[in-house]
C-alpha cells in the first residue's frame, strides 16, 4: 500500500489569523497567553485539515521563520539579545524584527538578525547566526509541546525538522571561524533531540536537507555522511527531504547516506527517479513528491498515474507519496475563492486540493483507478480545458516578441555619456537622497481601497481620495528635504498585483495569500495566459504627483522579471517567453511616463536573484535571459532620462557582474542588516553606474542614527566613488508608519548633506 504524507502546509491559515494575532500582540492589544493560545489553535485546525494524509507534518508551524525557530531549539541566540532581560519570546521577536530602544522593556535598541531569500523562493529566513563562541544547547519543549498536543487530537504525527548541515549552510559566521568546526557540537544535539522524540512515541522524523540540491564541494560532502553516519543509531526512522532541485552530482550520496527513507522532488527531478530507484538500498522508502507544492495549477492526475504505476509496481510498500515541498509557498484552500472566473479556477488547487490531489493518487495505485473513475475524468477535463483555451494563447502577443531586435535592449549612448545628460537636466547634490516608492499604507488608505470594492465609495471619489493622499506624501517629502519625490504608491495595493490587474492575461484571488515573511503576506497574481499591456497604468498618478512640486518626480514600475517570479506562473510555455511578454508591456508604461514628461523612471527588480537556478552551473542561461527582459523594458528612452532600479534582501555578491550588465543608471540596493556585506564585492569588481546602498532597515521598527547611516555610506566610500553614491532606505516604507517614516528619513538626509559637505575631496573627486 502506498503511504501519503505532506511535508509543510501553510501557517497563515485561510485568513491570514496568524499575520492579525502576531501584529495584535506586537502592538500589545493582546497578551503573549493570548497569541500563543490563538496559534495553538490554527495549529490544531491545520492538522485536522490534513486528515486524509496517514503522515501529517508537526513542528512545520512558525510564529515567524522555521530556521529561527531552529536557532532557538538550538540555544543559537544572539549575546546582543541573549544577554537581555524577558521571555524567550521577547527574545525570539527581537532577532526576527529587531526593536527600538523606546519600545523594548530592556530600554535597549537591538538590531534584527540578517534576512534573506529561502533558496529559490520568495519566503525570507533569518540567518543563523555564529562565531568562535557558539555552542548549542537543546530547547526542545515547544516542539514536545505541539506533538503532545497533536496525539491528543490522534494525529499520527511526523516531527519537521530542518537538518544539521543545512542548517550550517544557511548560516553566517560573525568572525573568521569555520562553521563546520561547529558540526560535532551540532550532532549531538540532534542525537538528543531524536531521543527525546522516541521517548514521546514518534516514530518518523522529517529531516530536511535542501542543501543536497544544490553543488556542494566535498568538504560538505563529508559534513554530511558525518552527519548521518554518526546519526545511524538513533532509535526513530529518518526521512531526509530534498526539494527545489535535481540531486545530480550528489544522487549517489543522497542515496547512500544511513537514512530509513529519501524524498525527492519529482517535479524537478523527474528524470532522476528511474536512476535513484536503482540506486536506492532495498530497505529504504522513497518519498516521491509528485505534486507541485510551489504552483497553483492542477496535476494531470491521468498522466502522472501512467508514470507512477510501474514505479509501483517495483517498490510496492515501499513507495509514499506527497507534494513536492511544503505547502508553505501556495494558498490555504481554493473553495474560499468565490469570485474567480470559474473556467479558471477549473484549473487551479490550493493546499487542501494538492493534498486532495495526493490522496487520489495513492487511492489509484492502491484500488485501481476505477475507485477514483470520477475524479480523474472531472480531472482531465479541466486539462483539456486549460490546453486548448483562446483565452489562454494571443496570436498578436506571440509575434511581438518574435519581433523583438537586439537594438530594443541598449541605451542610445553608454552610461559615461548619458550621465552627463542626466546631470545637466536633473541637477542633484552629492549623495543625492531618494526613497524606494512606496510610503505608509495608512488605515486611511486602506479603508478608501476596500470601500471602492464594496462599492461604498464612487470611482470618481476613490481618485480624488488617493490624490489627496499623494498630496499630503509630496509635502511631506518637501518639508523632509528628500532630493528625488516619489508619489509614495497610495492607489497600489501591492508592487506586482497592482500592475497584474491592468494586464491582459493575469488574473487575481480574493483570499489566496502566502506567506513572504513573519506577517508579512503577499497575494500573488496568477499568469494563465499571454501578457500585453492595454492602456497607461502609472501615468496619471506619476504625472499629478509631478504638478504639486518643482523637485524631480520619480516614476515607480516593477520589472518584468520581479512579477514573473512574484507570480503564479502558466507552466504550458517556457518561463523566458512569458518574461519577454511581461518586457514589452513594462516597455509600453516606460515610454508612456517618459512621453509624459517625467525624467526619472525607477524599474524595480527585487526579485531577480531569488530565480536564480540553484547550482551556479545553470545560473547563466537565467541570468541571460532575465536580464535581456530587463534591458528590453527599460532601454527605450532618451539618454537624459535617468533608469533606476532596485533589489532587496537577497546574496548579490555573486552576481554583481551580472546586475551591472542591466546598465540601469542607478540601482539601489538593501545592505543595512548586514551592514554593508554586499560592498565586499567592489573589492575586485568595479561597478560602473551610480548605486545606492541601502541605509534604513525598513523591515524593523529601529529608527537609525545619523551617525550609523555615515558609518556605512563612509564604507560605501571607500569602494564606490562618492560621485556616483545615493543616499536612500533599503525598500520601500508601505509597511511602516509615518511616525517612524518621518524621523528615520530626517536622520538620513542630515547624514546626506554632512557627508556632501565633509567627505575628503579626494573621495568625490
Amino acid at each position: 500500500m502506498v503511504t501519503t504524507h505532506n511535508l509543510g502546509f501553510p501557517r497563515i491559515g485561510r485568513k491570514r489569523e496568524l499575520k492579525f494575532a502576531l501584529e495584535k500582540y506586537w502592538k500589545k492589544t493582546i497578551s503573549e497567553k493570548t497569541l500563543l493560545e490563538a496559534t495553538a489553535s490554527l495549529r490544531s485546525q491545520h492538522w485536522q485539515d490534513q486528515m486524509m494524509l496517514d503522515w501529517i507534518p508537526v513542528g512545520d508551524f512558525s510564529l515567524y521563520d522555521q530556521v529561527l525557530d531552529t536557532s532557538f531549539m538550538l540555544g543559537n541566540i544572539p549575546v546582543r539579545v541573549s544577554e537581555l532581560p524577558g521571555s524567550e519570546l521577547d527574545h525570539y521577536f527581537r532577532v526576527a524584527r529587531g526593536r527600538a530602544a523606546t519600545d523594548d522593556s530592556a530600554g535597549t535598541s537591538v538590531s534584527a538578525g540578517e534576512m534573506t531569500k529561502w533558496f529559490d523562493t520568495n519566503y525570507h529566513y533569518i540567518v543563523p547566526e555564529f562565531d568562535q563562541h557558539t555552542r548549542f544547547s537543546l530547547h526542545s519543549d515547544s516542539l514536545l509541546q505541539q506533538i503532545n498536543n497533536a496525539q491528543e487530537q490522534a494525529i499520527q504525527a511526523k516531527p519537521v525538522i530542518l537538518g544539521p548541515v543545512t542548517y550550517l549552510w544557511l548560516g553566517k559566521c560573525k568572525d573568521d571561524s569555520d562553521k563546520l568546526d561547529l558540526l560535532d557540537d551540532l550532532i549531538s544535539m540532534y542525537a538528543q533531540l531524536f531521543e527525546a522524540l522516541e521517548k514521546s512515541g514518534i516514530k518518523w522524523v522529517q529531516i530536511d536537507e535542501p542543501v543536497l540540491v544544490t553543488e556542494l564541494d566535498e568538504v560538505w560532502k563529508h559534513a554530511l555522511r558525518k552527519t548521518y553516519y554518526q546519526l545511524q543509531a538513533t532509535p526513530i526512522d529518518l526521512l531526509l527531504t530534498t526539494y527545489f532541485g535535481q540531486l545530480q552530482d550528489n544522487l549517489q550520496l543522497a542515496c547512500e547516506l544511513p537514512v530509513s527513507g529519501l524524498h525527492v522532488d519529482a517535479i524537478m527531478a523527474k528524470d532522476e527517479i528511474a536512476k535513484i530507484i536503482d540506486w536506492l538500498p532495498n530497505n529504504k522508502i522513497l518519498s516521491l513528491g509528485v505534486i507541485n507544492g510551489r504552483n497553483i495549477w492542477k496535476t494531470d492526475l491521468t498522466e502522472t498515474l501512467n508514470w507512477l504505476e510501474p514505479i509501483h509496481a517495483n517498490l510496492q510498500d515501499r513507495l509514499w507519496l506527497a507534494p513536492s515541498c511544503s505547502l508553505l509557498h501556495v494558498p490555504v484552500d481554493l473553495d474560499s475563492e468565490q469570485q474567480l472566473d470559474l473556467e479558471i479556477k477549473s484549473w487551479m488547487a490550493f493546499a487542501l486540493q494538492k493534498l486532495n490531489e495526493v490522496a487520489v493518487l495513492a487511492k489509484a495505485l492502491n484500488h485501481g483507478r476505477n475507485s477514483v473513475a470520477e475524479i480523474l475524468q472531472e480531472n482531465r477535463t479541466a486539462i483539456e480545458s486549460r490546453s486548448q483555451s483562446n483565452r489562454v494563447h494571443q496570436a498578436a502577443v506571440k509575434q511581438r516578441v518574435l519581433e523583438i531586435t537586439p537594438a530594443m535592449g541598449s541605451r542610445q549612448s553608454p552610461y559615461p555619456q548619458r550621465v552627463i545628460e542626466q546631470r545637466e537636466k536633473i541637477q542633484l547634490p552629492f549623495f543625492p537622497t531618494t526613497t524606494i516608492g512606496s510610503f505608509p499604507q495608512t488605515k486611511e488608505i486602506r479603508q478608501a481601497r476596500m470601500d471602492l470594492r464594496t462599492k461604498k465609495l464612487s470611482e470618481k471619489d476613490y481618485r480624488l481620495a488617493m490624490q489627496k493622499e499623494i498630496e499630503t506624501c509630496v509635502r511631506e517629502q518637501e518639508t523632509l528635504g528628500l532630493d528625488v519625490l516619489v508619489h509614495g504608491e497610495a492607489e497600489r495595493n501591492d508592487m506586482v498585483e497592482y500592475f497584474g490587474e491592468q494586464l491582459a492575461g493575469f488574473t487575481f484571488t480574493q483570499f489566496g495569500w502566502v506567506q513572504s515573511y513573519g506577517s508579512r503576506c503577499v497575494k500573488p497574481p496568477i499568469i494563465f495566459g499571454d501578457v500585453s499591456h492595454t492602456h497607461a497604468i502609472t501615468t496619471e498618478w506619476t504625472v499629478y504627483a509631478q504638478s504639486l512640486t518643482d523637485r524631480p518626480m520619480k516614476g515607480m514600475l516593477t520589472g518584468p522579471v520581479t512579477m514573473l517570479n512574484w507570480s503564479f506562473v502558466r507552466d504550458d510555455q517556457p518561463r523566458a517567453e512569458t518574461c519577454l511578454q511581461l518586457a514589452l508591456a513594462v516597455r509600453d508604461e516606460v515610454t508612456a511616463l517618459e512621453k509624459a514628461g517625467i525624467g526619472i523612471i525607477q524599474i524595480d527588480e527585487a526579485a531577480l536573484r531569488e530565480g536564480l537556478p540553484l547550482r551556479k552551473s545553470q545560473w547563466n542561461i537565467y541570468l541571460d535571459w532575465a536580464i535581456r527582459a530587463f534591458r528590453i523594458a527599460a532601454n527605450g528612452v532618451k539618454n537624459s532620462t535617468q533608469i533606476h532600479t532596485h533589489m532587496c534582501y537577497s546574496e548579490f555578491n555573486d552576481i554583481i557582474e551580472a546586475i551591472a550588465q542591466m546598465d540601469a543608471d542607478v540601482i539601489t540596493i538593501e545592505t543595512s542588516r548586514s551592514d554593508m556585506e554586499l560592498l565586499d564585492a567592489f573589492d575586485e569588481f568595479h561597478y560602473p553606474n551610480e548605486i545606492g546602498p541601502g541605509v534604513y532597515d525598513i523591515h524593523s521598527p529601529n529608527i537609525p542614527s545619523v551617525d550609523s547611516i555615515i558609518h556605512l555610506m563612509k564604507k560605501a566610500a571607500q569602494r564606490i566613488p562618492a560621485q556616483r553614491l545615493w543616499v536612500n532606505p533599503d525598500c520601500g516604507l508601505k509597511t511602516r508608519n509615518w511616525d517612524e517614516v518621518k524621523p528615520a528619513l530626517q536622520n538620513m538626509i542630515a547624514a546626506s548633506k554632512y557627508l556632501s559637505s565633509n567627505l575628503e575631496p579626494h573621495k568625490i573627486s
